[in-house]
């Protein structure tokens, strides 16, 4: 399996939010996705980044504080349709999105893929799929933006069945149980709890053997898990479980330290993102 890392898009925030003892200036968070090219599945990808539909649900009040808070910058060759054309793929090419959460930065080009398969834990739907009377800002808490989700897309879900987990080798210590999400193994998905309600890891292998690790939101920053420094306490407001978002934290710390030879890939994360531009090795 052939593995590429793209991201579509960035926001802007402040580096102290993301990290405890931050600086105070304002960085970049690109919104990465990964391209997997599977000898027998074919092109898929794993999230999909910012769209420009994120400005068009943005407009009104209140999600208008959506975009006030994290400032997106999209550029047209960023766009997914667009990355996908380099590789000589098509929007109808990709088979399946493996989907970590529902915020609105890792599923904008949803609309765009309309021949895929969305493939997601089903608790990281579930509690979203109605809309409460005040859904504007419940959405909005949740930073979810119901426009986003295509209006067949429960005809393409797959959602993971969470009663067939299996048991995971010392090769994935300290994480226990998984989902193999193919049935070869070579893409296991992992509850990343904490951030936000059923958030989906991904190990993937590709055809030389190297492993990556992608966790999604479970760290905004590599430097939080490497150095074990969690957001700036605010973020508690925001996430649905703040115990287990430190918990999640702690053993990706571990297996970073007992995996030298993995890339692990936060989804936001610019120095890792430029690393693997560069062909840097993991830790460097």
């Amino acid at each position: 399996m052939k593995i590429n890392i793209l991201h579509a898009g960035y926001c802007t925030a402040p580096e102290h939010i993301a990290i405890h003892g931050g600086r105070w200036r304002t960085i970049h968070f690109p919104a990465m996705f990964a391209l997997f090219r599977h000898p027998k599945f074919g092109a898929m990808l794993f999230d999909t980044g910012y769209s420009y539909r994120f400005f068009d649900e943005t407009k009104k009040f209140p999600k208008r504080f959506y975009r006030w808070m994290t400032p997106v910058i999209l550029r047209e060759e960023d766009l997914v349709v667009n990355q996908l054309a380099t590789f000589d793929l098509r929007p109808q090419d990709i088979t399946h999105v493996f989907i970590s959460h529902f915020h609105a930065d890792h599923i904008a080009s949803l609309p765009d893929l309309n021949w895929s398969r969305f493939v997601y834990l089903p608790h990281s739907f579930g509690h979203l799929r109605l809309p409460s009377k005040d859904s504007s800002f419940g959405d909005l808490k949740h930073a979810f933006l119901r426009g986003l989700i295509p209006s067949d897309f429960d005809a393409r879900s797959q959602e993971v069945d969470m009663s067939k987990p299996i048991l995971l080798s010392e090769e994935y210590a300290p994480f226990k149980a998984g989902y193999d999400l193919l049935g070869d193994e070579s893409l296991i998905g992992v509850e990343l709890p904490g951030h936000a309600h059923g958030q989906m890891g991904l190990f993937a292998r590709d055809k030389s053997g190297q492993v990556f690790f992608f966790v999604a939101d479970a760290a905004w920053l590599k430097r939080s898990i490497v150095e074990n420094r969690p957001p700036h306490k605010i973020t508690n407001l925001l996430f649905p479980d703040p115990k287990a978002y430190s918990e999640t934290l702690g053993n990706l710390r571990t297996y970073y330290l007992t995996h030298p030879e993995t890339h692990v890939i936060p989804s936001h994360c610019e120095e890792t993102i430029r690393e693997m531009e560069e062909g840097a090795s993991p830790q460097a």
